[in-house]
Parts: C-alpha cells; sequence; structure tokens
C-alpha cells in the first residue's frame, strides 16, 4: 500500500514538472488538485508578466531625429532646384548626381559611381531653410532629403498645382494628383446610405 501511495506520489510529481513546463496561449500553467482526482485548467486570458512582454524599440517621429545625426542645411534654391546636374553633350538634368553618372555611360563618358564604405555611415537630417519654421531648429529637423523637399514646398513654396473641380491649390504635384482622383466623387457608402467622398 505504502509502494503504491510512493508510485502515486512520483507520477504526480513528473505530471507537474511536465505540467509547469508546457506553454499556454498566456504562457501560464496552473495545477489544481480535487478529493476525485487531479484537475488541470489553463488560464488562457490573464496578461503575461510585464518583463515577458518584448518591448519593441519606437523609431524616430518626424521632426524628432537621431541626437548623433549629422544636421544639413540647404538653401532654398538648392531645395528647390530640379535637374541640378547637367549632362555636358546634351544638357539633360538629373536630380541626383548618381543618376547623372548612369547616363554618362550612355555617352561613353568616364564615370564614376559613389561607393559606400565599409565604415557606419552617419545618418543626415535635414533643418527647413525658412527661419520662422519649427523645422528649423536641428532638434526638429527631418530624417530625410524627399521629406525636407515637399516640407518646403507644402509650407513654405508657391501652390501652383489647382484642382479644376474645387480650386483647390497644391505645391506638391503628387498631392494634387491624388486629390483629383477622388475629387467630386462619392465612392464609399456607410450600411446607413450616406455617402462619402
Amino acid at each position: 500500500m505504502m509502494k503504491g501511495y510512493i508510485v502515486h506520489q512520483q507520477q504526480q510529481e513528473v505530471l507537474e514538472e511536465n505540467m509547469s513546463n508546457l506553454t499556454c496561449a498566456s504562457g501560464e500553467a496552473s495545477v489544481s488538485s480535487a478529493a476525485g482526482g487531479t484537475n488541470y485548467s489553463q488560464q488562457y486570458f490573464s496578461n503575461p508578466p510585464a518583463e515577458a512582454q518584448r518591448v519593441k524599440r519606437k523609431r524616430n517621429q518626424p521632426g524628432n531625429p537621431d541626437p548623433d545625426a549629422e544636421v544639413i542645411a540647404l538653401s532654398p534654391k538648392t531645395l528647390m532646384a530640379t535637374n541640378r546636374f547637367v549632362c555636358e553633350i546634351c544638357n539633360k538634368g538629373f536630380q541626383r548626381d548618381q543618376n547623372l553618372q548612369l547616363h554618362r555611360r550612355g555617352h561613353n563618358l568616364p564615370w564614376k559611381l559613389k561607393q559606400r564604405t565599409s565604415k557606419e555611415v552617419r545618418k543626415k537630417v535635414y533643418v527647413c531653410p525658412e527661419v520662422s519654421c519649427v523645422h528649423h531648429d536641428p532638434s526638429r529637423a527631418l530624417g530625410d532629403l524627399t521629406g525636407i523637399k515637399k516640407h518646403f514646398y507644402r509650407k513654405h513654396g508657391e501652390k501652383k498645382w489647382k484642382c479644376d473641380k474645387c480650386s483647390k491649390r497644391y505645391a506638391v504635384q503628387s498631392d494634387w494628383k491624388a486629390h483629383s482622383k477622388t475629387c467630386g466623387t462619392k465612392e464609399y457608402r456607410c450600411d446607413c446610405g450616406t455617402l462619402f467622398s
């Protein structure tokens, strides 16, 4: 009788150890004993401990740059210039030097692409040239050249793109194109019957 009790006790310990090694949806398993036998229940809806939750690294929000980044201030003329890099053979202009170098290959001219160095490349951030702008402050610089160009056009540039339907004006052509696609159309219908553009 005693031997049977010891075997049952050992089986109980092995079973409890196995249950503690199991993982469920919440990462926990609980064991409870009842008079008529063993009842195992899992808690599926409890929250895991705070230390078990993985901490996600947040990316820098626009206007909150990496403090170690190199701050670059461009003039309004440089920002608004299109096709700054011009081919000396055909006078075709390009926005980037890399594109001009690739174009020069077609004329059988000497060309050289900038190679990324194996050293860690320092991040660049760009400040707005408009002194009164919040993004003129280096601590609120924007993270890429396209972003600062679009910002400068939208906030400080001439709004030369006009919608034919509603006369709304835009400084960035892509904004105007996106608006033009949906302006005046009522495409979205709610379940209640209301139409939204």
